[in-house]
């Protein structure tokens, strides 16, 4: 099957080899995987800010740059979120309507396009210790993503998983919440590791790098024995040439 790659701003510009490990994944499942370097944002940003005008700018390029010949997997279930419900909000009944609800059909999180429609949840990946998943709101609310990472994870040898307290609160990101409301958000994140350390877990593992950007601050700055990953980089681990 030959699927077309989009990688979300954050993965591009702070986490790109969690990108590449994408791509491994979805060559050993079997596909081939086409990436258009014109390629930039879905427009979340700009619509979550309430910049409407502007995220139809930008939501306007992500149509154009991919086609609905294939289907396109995203590392991302807050950009596969926004592509697939807040579109309604900015493209029905203008003159790209129908091109929209074909992309909209068609995309897919990494997680959902391995074990949906692949129909596959073993890489091989090697990964020792205790982990915890964290429920992204994107995930769970957007893209009604819950059993697929942790099927996905339960197939990593080595790996155990557990569920902590309150998996499907928030994490406190909420791209600008996090700025307007500091001290809120930090207390959020505080809240969510410290349950994944009441598991005893080596690793706190989601579908969202923007989620994992917000705990991993917090647990390197309060040096706390644990490390966020995202789940292409464990279905990566222990057999990957990286």
């Amino acid at each position: 099957m030959t699927v077309q790659l989009f990688i979300p701003c954050f993965i591009d510009q702070l986490f790109p080899e969690t990108a590449f490990n994408t791509v491994r994944v979805l060559e050993k499942a079997g596909c081939t995987v086409i990436y258009n370097p014109q390629q930039t944002c879905c427009g979340q940003p700009a619509y979550n800010a309430g910049f409407w005008d502007e995220a139809k700018q930008v939501g306007q390029k992500f149509l154009n740059d991919f086609s609905g010949e294939h289907p396109i997997v995203s590392p991302s279930a807050s950009c596969t979120g926004m592509v697939k419900n807040a579109y309604d909000d900015l493209f029905t009944n203008t003159v790209i309507h129908n091109h929209c609800r074909t992309i909209q059909g068609n995309i897919h999180e990494l997680s959902s396009f391995l074990v949906n429609v692949l129909k596959k949840d073993y890489f091989g990946a090697e990964l020792e210790g205790r982990a915890v998943y964290h429920d992204s709101c994107s995930a769970l609310r957007e893209c009604r993503i819950k059993e697929e990472p942790r099927q996905l994870l339960e197939r990593v040898d080595g790996l155990e998983l557990v569920e902590m307290r309150d998996t499907e609160t928030c994490c406190g990101f909420g791209g600008t919440f996090a700025v307007k409301f500091e001290a809120i958000s930090s207390a959020m994140a505080e809240q969510k590791v410290h349950h994944a350390l009441e598991m005893e877990a080596d690793y706190l593992i989601s579908t969202d790098a923007s989620c994992l950007m917000q705990l991993q601050a917090y647990i390197t700055k309060h040096q706390l024995p644990i490390k966020t990953m995202h789940l292409a980089d464990v279905l990566a681990h222990g057999w990957a040439n990286i």
